[in-house]
């Protein structure tokens, strides 16, 4: 067949066949396959949306019940889901810019008493859960770091590739501990997105801090060298 032919065939039925009702469909079809074909929530389902009113505009015109019916009940639900997602990115966006609070994460954690001189955990431990000190005093031991009521520890076993504890902990003083075990935490982590951003945001001020006290004790050190050094050169031979 000529294609020539063809084509002008096309056109010619195209023209016959474009009224209102045909054109909204034409429309909708193409924002149809755009929902489908696009990979970023918000715009997949505002294409969606329009979508569902062009080919109810088609289903109302050509009179074709089933078609307005079946886009008329699927145009709720689009907008109840873009609303939700608009949401969802509302609640991230407070998540990522608020501080590390953790009473909403209480619920979710058992207490555990520990007397003065109990280990928590020691360094090289598999570690299967994070705490937060209630009451008490607690030391990383590495570090010499205490822990006072209200911190955090443990967290970043959860991240380790190995799930091995990074330091050991010793409760110095009699107190009181929240924990959660980290299949909880990993719940919590792909349901939540407030507990996913609140828990990169404690995790990545945890690996600053260590690498601050790093740098601060690589400091000292080089300051104790300089010190030695000049001692050394300063002294009578």
């Amino acid at each position: 067949m000529d294609l020539g032919y063809l084509a002008t065939y096309m056109v010619d039925f195209i023209r016959s066949k474009m009224d209102l009702a045909n054109l909204l469909g034409l429309i909708g079809g193409v924002f149809y396959v755009a929902s489908v074909t696009l990979r970023t929530m918000i715009p997949l389902r505002i294409a969606a949306i329009i979508s569902n009113v062009l080919f109810m505009g088609y289903g109302l015109l050509a009179k074709a019940l089933p078609t307005f019916f079946m886009y008329a009940v699927l145009l709720p639900i689009n907008c109840f889901r873009l609303y939700q997602i608009q949401q969802l990115v509302k609640r991230v966006k407070i998540a990522s810019q608020g501080d590390l609070d953790m009473e909403w994460l209480k619920p979710f954690m058992t207490k555990k008493n520990f007397k003065a001189g109990d280990i928590l955990f020691n360094k090289g431990d598999v570690a299967n859960a994070m705490y937060y000190t209630v009451t008490g005093k607690f030391l990383v031991k590495e570090f010499g770091v205490e822990l006072p009521p209200g911190r955090v520890m443990g967290e970043l076993g959860f991240l380790a590739p190995d799930n091995k504890r990074t330091a050991t902990v010793e409760c110095i003083e009699d107190g009181q501990v929240l924990f959660i075990i980290y299949d909880k935490v990993r719940e919590l982590y792909f349901q939540d997105p407030d507990f996913g951003f609140y828990f990169l945001k404690l995790t990545s001020e945890r690996l600053l801090q260590n690498i601050s006290r790093l740098e601060s004790e690589v400091e000292t050190y080089k300051a104790r060298v300089q010190a030695l050094e000049a001692a050394a050169t300063s002294r009578p031979t």
